[in-house]
C-alpha cells in the first residue's frame, strides 16, 4: 500500500500544498460571498425594531457555515487546479515522473488529503451546519425577532382543517407536547375566505383532543374589522404529528435526525423519496471533495511550454463544474421521482469518478 505513495517527504509536501491552497481559496470565497449575502439581507435583519450590529454578526455566524459547506468542494477543485498548474509550470511534475512516479502516485497524497477533507466536511455538516441552518430558518420565520427557546427546528408548516387552512410559524416539541407559535387560521366557506384567526401561541389539549389558541384575534374579511376572541379551539381532526411532519428541511437535520423523520413520515404514509435522496446525499456530498484531485489532474500533466497549460486548467475546471451540475440535476430528478433515491445521490459521483479515471489513463498512464 505504501509503495503507491511517493516518499514520506514528498507526500507531506504535496498534501501541505494541496490543503493550504484549498483553504486559502475557501477563505477568499467565504469572505466575498458572505459580504455580498450580508449586503443583500442586512436590511431585513435591521428592519426588526431593536436589531443592530449584534444581530448582524449573529446572522453572519449562522450564515457562514452554510456558505462554507456549499463551496468547500469548489474550493478543493480550485485549490487542486492552482496547485497542479503551479507544479507543472515549475517542472516539478516532470521531475516526479522522471523519478519513476506514475500519475496515480503523484495524485495519491492529494486523494488521501481530500479524503480527510471529506471526513471533516461531513462532521462539520453534522455538528455545525445543520444546527445553524435550523436556527437561521427559525429566526427568519419570526422576521429576525426573538426566537422562543423551545422553538425547535420546524418552521412554516401548513395543515388543512376541513375546508380551512392553518399556518404556523414555529413548531416546538413532539407528540402531545407540541407547542405552536404565531398561528394563522384561514376560515373558508365555499372556497371563499371569510375570516382569519391569529394567535401568538397555542398547544394541544389531550383531554378534548383539540387545539387551543390563546389571546386570539379574528379578522372579518367582508367587514374589514378586527376583534379579540380570547381562547379558541380548533382542529379536532388534526393530529400532532401533522404539524411536526408537515415540513421537513433536510438541510436543518443531521443524518440520524433525518433518518428518524423519514421513518416517521413513512409510518404516517407520506412520500419520502425526496428526503431519502437527501439522506444519501449527506454522504455523497462531502465525498465529492475526493473527486476533485482526479477531475483536476488534467492540469498537472503535459508540457507547460507547449502553451496548453491554460487549456488543461480550463478543462479540469469544466470537468469539476460539470460534476456539480450533474449532481444538482440528479437530485432534482430524484425529487420528481424519475430516479431512485440511491441512484440520484450516488450516480454522479461514480460517473465522474469513471470519467476522471478514464481521462487520466488515456492521457498519462
Amino acid at each position: 500500500m505504501w509503495n503507491f505513495f511517493p516518499s514520506r517527504q514528498m507526500s507531506w509536501y504535496m498534501a501541505r500544498l494541496f490543503l493550504t491552497r484549498t483553504f486559502a481559496v475557501l477563505m477568499l470565497l467565504v469572505v466575498v460571498l458572505q459580504t455580498l449575502d450580508l449586503l443583500g439581507n442586512s436590511g431585513d435583519v435591521l428592519a426588526y425594531p431593536g436589531n443592530g450590529d449584534a444581530q448582524l454578526w449573529h446572522y453572519v455566524g449562522l450564515r457562514a457555515p452554510q456558505i462554507i459547506a456549499r463551496f468547500l468542494p469548489f474550493s478543493v477543485l480550485l485549490g487542486t487546479l492552482v496547485m497542479l498548474a503551479s507544479l507543472n509550470q515549475n517542472s516539478e511534475i516532470i521531475a516526479m515522473k522522471a523519478g519513476g512516479l506514475s500519475a496515480h502516485q503523484i495524485l495519491a497524497p492529494l486523494i488521501a488529503a481530500a479524503l480527510g477533507v471529506s471526513v471533516i466536511s461531513f462532521v462539520f455538516n453534522e455538528r455545525i451546519v445543520a444546527r445553524s441552518t435550523a436556527a437561521l430558518s427559525a429566526w427568519e420565520a419570526v422576521d429576525y425577532g426573538p426566537v422562543p427557546r423551545d422553538s425547535g427546528v420546524k418552521s412554516n408548516p401548513w395543515v388543512r382543517d376541513g375546508n380551512n387552512l392553518v399556518h404556523v410559524a414555529i413548531v416546538a416539541g413532539r407528540g402531545k407536547d407540541v407547542q405552536l407559535r404565531q398561528i394563522e387560521i384561514y376560515n373558508r366557506v365555499n372556497n371563499s375566505l371569510t375570516t382569519i384567526v391569529q394567535a401568538p401561541k397555542g398547544h394541544y389539549d389531550a383531554a378534548t383532543q383539540s387545539w387551543v389558541l390563546e389571546n386570539a384575534r379574528q379578522f372579518d374579511v367582508a367587514r374589514g374589522t378586527m376583534r379579540n376572541v380570547g381562547t379558541v379551539r380548533f382542529g379536532r381532526d388534526i393530529r400532532p404529528d401533522q404539524f411536526t411532519l408537515a415540513k421537513v428541511d433536510p438541510d436543518a437535520l443531521t443524518f440520524r435526525e433525518l433518518q428518524a423523520a423519514i421513518s416517521d413520515l413513512h409510518d404516517a404514509g407520506r412520500p419520502t423519496a425526496e428526503l431519502e435522496g437527501n439522506l444519501w446525499h449527506k454522504l455523497s456530498g462531502p465525498l465529492s471533495a475526493l473527486l476533485m484531485p482526479i477531475l483536476g489532474s488534467v492540469a498537472a500533466f503535459g508540457l507547460a511550454r507547449s502553451g496548453q497549460l491554460f487549456i488543461r486548467a480550463v478543462l479540469g475546471m469544466a470537468l469539476g463544474f460539470a460534476y456539480f451540475v450533474a449532481d444538482n440535476f440528479s437530485l432534482a430528478m430524484g425529487s420528481l421521482g424519475a430516479y431512485p433515491p440511491v441512484l440520484a445521490a450516488w450516480a454522479p459521483f461514480f460517473l465522474f469518478l469513471l470519467v476522471g479515471e478514464t481521462v487520466l489513463f488515456r492521457t498519462e498512464e
